[in-house]
């Protein structure tokens, strides 16, 4: 099995959220997405403290696909710097990372 990875950013707004989602899934960058929110944020930007509210996506792929995911939430999200974080996934039921590895872009039964 492929390793896998989630992804996690944050839009402003629901609909930035989910447009941002379906053109990553659409593109099989990621098998699926989770869009949750709102949530506030608490953060440091430009020097100073702030807090806002943000809708957060999680997206399920394969680690060798994270720098396309990357580049395509960069060119597609509506902030010029937005947080791009990955975790990798130690465990998983085998029906999961099978749904995974088969939903993302580049192997067998992808399409």
């Amino acid at each position: 099995m492929a390793d896998f990875i989630q992804v996690s950013t944050a839009t402003p707004d629901r609909q930035a959220a989910v447009d941002l989602a379906r053109s990553v899934v659409t593109e099989r960058l990621a098998a699926g997405a989770q869009i949750i929110g709102p949530v506030t944020s608490a953060f440091w930007h430009n020097g100073e403290f702030g807090t806002g509210e943000e809708w957060q996506l999680l997206f399920k792929t394969r680690r060798e696909l994270y720098t396309e995911l990357e580049e395509h939430i960069l060119r597609n999200h509506p902030w010029e710097n937005p947080e791009i974080a990955a975790v990798a996934i130690v465990a998983g039921s085998a029906a999961c990372l099978r749904w995974m590895e088969t939903n993302t872009k580049g192997l067998p039964g992808a399409r």
